[in-house]
């Protein structure tokens, strides 16, 4: 699997540019002034209040390639201002990102201009190498951090942030000079910028680009921030921030039941218990050239209840040819799991060849329910076996 996938499995919240600059400004990151509209009603106000006479317009949703995919627009008047947000508003954003099903642009945002004269990356993130938050900075702004360490990784500079959020004046010192800074402003943006990633519970924080204004300003034009789902029981404000309309329907149906599910592009549905076991099912799937069509952890301790609407997830995909059921029994007991696969299948009227392998406590017993059960159950003996009759059956 590729980073992009994994990014989307990781528990994580997406909230909106609007609402990560809102969260940079409350700790003191200078950002350019903006509206938020959804109305034509709210663009006028926008541009009575902010005197716009030019502005940046933003589609919002939980996705790149907003731009390329024509939800960022340059207006040169009130006019263009009013014609273009009446054109963005409702829009349907469909790339790689969003997947096939695209998503709906429901707010915009509207921003007055900014006269750059330099941009700059800047992020905040978790080192997974490492085990800690890092700041992770380049002089070289608005394009892919990816690119840039693929053509220019000497113009990366990472500095671990402590888990207080604090910076100290040396590590703030080395990085302003990589960046070629002057004075005490990027410093103290910096410093402010490692508090937010740490205090509002971020995996992500990025400012692409952070932009040195022509009259000397630093300030982020963009903003992109993802909160770590572990920790939102402590963000009561941030939670409020959460758009259910950003979701699949099955993603949202799969958060409602506290499953972690993300939709891919395959015809291999996938059931796994851990998120480390699924990812390495749906690993394997690939390596022996299927192409799994979801991930789907249905924790530790399913339920039947969570079996069940696993299933119906899974199930809602049209293009579903097989499913790979591949649990470990630790905490679960096979016997028990196995008569929950069986309930639900026959429940559910799951139509597809069902592969199903588990290991554990109580297998034999949990086995001997399946083979019983008079249904098209096709067992495998280990993960290697499950993921080569998930895509024999696929080719009949």
């Amino acid at each position: 699997m590729n980073e992009n996938d994994l990014s989307l499995i990781r528990r994580e919240m997406y909230i909106h540019e609007y609402q990560a600059k809102a969260l940079l400004q409350r700790y003191g990151v200078p950002i350019q002034p903006f509206a938020l509209a959804t109305n034509e009603d709210e663009v006028n106000r926008a541009i009575r209040e902010l005197d716009l006479n030019e502005a940046v317009l933003k589609v919002q949703i939980h996705a790149g390639g907003r731009g390329k995919a024509g939800g960022v627009k340059f207006a040169k008047n009130p006019e263009e201002i009013v014609r273009y947000a009446e054109l963005l508003i409702g829009m349907k954003i469909t790339n790689a990102q969003t997947g096939p099903s695209g998503v709906v642009a429901e707010k915009v945002l509207i921003a007055s201009p900014v006269s750059i004269a330099k941009e700059f990356y800047l992020a905040a993130a978790i080192d997974r190498t490492k085990g800690e938050p890092i700041i992770i900075a380049s002089p070289e702004g608005g394009m892919e951090i990816e690119e840039i360490a693929a053509t220019s990784p000497a113009k990366i500079l990472k500095v671990p942030i402590g888990l207080n959020g604090v910076m100290r004046h040396y590590q703030l010192l080395r990085l302003s000079k990589f960046m070629g800074w002057e004075g005490e402003q990027g410093m103290e943006l910096v410093a402010n910028f490692a508090r937010a990633f740490i205090e509002s519970d971020c995996s992500l924080l990025e400012i692409n680009p952070l932009a040195l204004t022509e009259d000397g300003r630093l300030m982020a034009v963009d903003a992109k921030c993802n909160i770590d789902d572990n920790a939102l029981f402590r963000q009561p404000a941030i939670t409020q921030w959460y758009d259910p309309a950003q979701l699949t329907p099955n993603e949202a149906k799969a958060k409602e039941f506290q499953l972690a599910y993300v939709g891919l592009d395959g015809d291999i549905g996938c059931m796994v218990n851990g998120a480390g076991l699924a990812m390495a099912t749906m690993d394997i799937i690939q390596h022996y050239g299927g192409k799994p069509a979801n991930f789907l952890d249905v924790g530790g301790s399913a339920s039947l209840e969570q079996i069940s609407h696993g299933f119906k997830l899974i199930m809602g995909d049209p293009g579903i040819k097989s499913i790979f059921v591949n649990i470990f029994g630790g905490i679960m007991d096979c016997q028990v799991l196995a008569e929950g696969i069986v309930h639900a299948t026959k429940e559910d009227q799951v139509k597809v060849p069902l592969i199903v392998r588990l290991e554990g406590t109580n297998v034999e017993k949990g086995k001997e329910v399946l083979q019983n059960s008079g249904l098209n159950i096709i067992l495998a003996d280990t993960m290697d076996d499950g993921a080569r009759k998930a895509i024999e059956v696929c080719q009949f």
